[in-house]
């Protein structure tokens, strides 16, 4: 080996100072000189390697078939690839395998001793990455074959490279009748002759209308349909190549549903401008002549009371209670439909101070007492509206009353961002079968004779607490009380509480 020198330096020298993993190997396989870099590689020493057969480097199961292999080549020796196109692979000391490239050069001695230059790479990193690109390019396709959206990919002159399943069933072409067309075809006109245009003008200028944007365009399916789809589009570089990547999504239902909620949205107006009109009529057209009636009625009450006769002036009462109901429910219906339509200002109300004002409104009677719990929060919300709601609730509770004390306890618990207020009494309990009629309009569980009642009240708070996108519902025991409970927000922001069930409801 002395005898191999290049230039003034020896084939040792040369081998040693390179970075590569090099060996020569004589005709019948022996190692005749090893780098350094080929003992880090394969963790053997010089002394280890030096007169071995070179077949040590390799697995077992590959040894035999070199032999062979490695006879071949001394026949006919020439600079070449080991194995091209086949898995090779080294052995490290103990016993690990790892993926290698071999690349084989014919050497030659003074003597004209036939030798050969192995250089070995180690190719794990790069064999790593092949998977981990492998598994990449699987979990894609298999996204890219499985996606629900309609996926296409055009190049940067707009011919199709790929769609997907999805795609191929939106718009009823095969993958093979749209490759290599131009993506244009699936567009009606005029957005057909004017994309290419588009295409080019983005490619000279940069100008996105839709790359990196999305927005709402009309597709054209085989049959010469159109639909109305959402459209994103993606822009890659591949090396020297421009591509982009549509994703398709058919928003015809949506579309539909969409004029469905206009149409609905312009028939609710309609029903708000003739519950308006309504208002008006039941304002101006019915209490006048109430009006009247009432005041005739208790005309005739007062100046004819010596001529009626018992029955006479029961039925004067009866009348004139009527007159009044009437009168009382025509202002609850008038109540009702300005709730959500006509709107005031929200504005932080001191409960206190309300529900103070509510009380001495309704003047209970003697025996039933209405306490209100002290320091009662503050609410942002519409003063008058939430007047509604506790004088309906506590003249219903009022009202309803059966015991010779009666008690009525108002009060609230916090419940995160919301309030949640409670009206309890002590009265005769409402049967669970009617927890939902009663806030239904002109209900009433007692005979209008005996209770003057509308059936509007309940109904109206129903209205008010679910304008705040607050709950409302009711406990009962019959007997023994009725608690009707309701939530409002804190900061008027109303956001939709989840509904306590009796369980999370403290006994108080």
């Amino acid at each position: 080996m002395k005898n191999l020198h290049i230039e003034g330096q020896s084939l040792e020298w040369l081998l040693g100072a390179v970075t590569d993993a090099m060996l020569i190997i004589d005709r019948d396989g022996h190692i005749v000189l090893a780098n350094p870099a080929l003992e880090r590689l394969f963790g053997l020493t010089q002394q280890e390697l030096l007169g071995q057969s070179m077949e040590i480097l390799l697995p077992p199961r590959y040894r035999h078939g070199h032999v062979r292999l490695r006879g071949d080549y001394f026949d006919q020796p020439r600079p070449r690839n080991m194995g091209a196109g086949n898995a090779l692979a080294g052995m490290y000391r103990d016993g690990r395998e790892f993926p290698v490239e071999v690349s084989l050069s014919p050497l030659q001695t003074g003597q004209g001793l036939p030798l050969v230059l192995a250089t070995i790479h180690d190719i794990t990193q790069r064999k790593a990455a092949e998977v981990a690109l492998q598994e990449s390019e699987a979990r894609m396709r298999a996204i890219f074959e499985t996606a629900v959206d309609a996926i296409i990919t055009i190049d940067d002159h707009g011919i199709v490279e790929r769609m997907n399943r999805a795609a191929e069933l939106l718009f009823g072409y095969g993958e093979a009748e749209v490759a290599g067309q131009n993506v244009s075809m699936l567009m009606p006109a005029p957005h057909r002759a004017l994309h290419d245009g588009y295409l080019a003008n983005y490619l000279r200028t940069g100008e996105k209308k839709v790359i990196g944007k999305g927005r709402e365009v009309e597709g054209r399916r085989k049959d010469g349909t159109t639909f109305p789809m959402d459209l994103a589009v993606a822009e890659m570089q591949l090396g020297e190549r421009r591509m982009f990547t549509g994703v398709v999504r058919d928003v015809s239902e949506r579309k539909q549903n969409e004029e469905k909620n206009r149409l609905l949205l312009a028939e609710l107006s309609s029903a708000n401008e003739e519950l308006t009109n309504f208002a008006y009529v039941v304002s101006h057209d019915l209490k006048a002549p109430l009006r009247g009636i009432g005041s005739l009625a208790d005309w005739l009450a007062t100046d004819y009371a010596a001529l009626f006769n018992d029955e006479g002036k029961e039925h004067m009462r009866l009348l004139i209670n009527r007159v009044h109901r009437m009168g009382s429910l025509i202002d609850g219906i008038l109540q009702y439909s300005r709730v959500g339509r006509v709107k005031e200002a929200l504005l932080p109300v001191d409960l206190n101070r309300l529900l103070a004002d509510v009380v001495d409104l309704l003047a209970p009677p003697p025996h039933i007492a209405v306490r209100v719990m002290a320091q009662l929060p503050t609410v942002v919300a519409e003063p008058t509206r939430l007047q509604q709601l506790f004088h309906n609730l506590i003249s219903n509770a009022i009202n309803y009353s059966d015991k010779a004390s009666g008690e009525i306890d108002v009060g609230v618990l916090e419940d995160g961002a919301c309030w949640r207020f409670y009206v309890r009494d002590n009265g005769p309990g409402i049967e669970q079968r009617h927890f939902e009629r009663i806030f239904q309009l002109f209900q009433t569980l007692a005979a209008r004779d005996r209770v003057e009642s509308t059936g509007v009240g309940l109904a109206l708070v129903k209205k008010i607490v679910e304008m705040y996108h607050g709950q409302i519902w009711l406990e009962s025991l019959i007997g023994s009380g009725t608690t009707f409970w309701f939530t409002l927000p804190k900061d008027g922001r109303r956001p939709r509480p989840p509904r306590p069930g009796p369980q999370n409801t403290e006994n108080l």
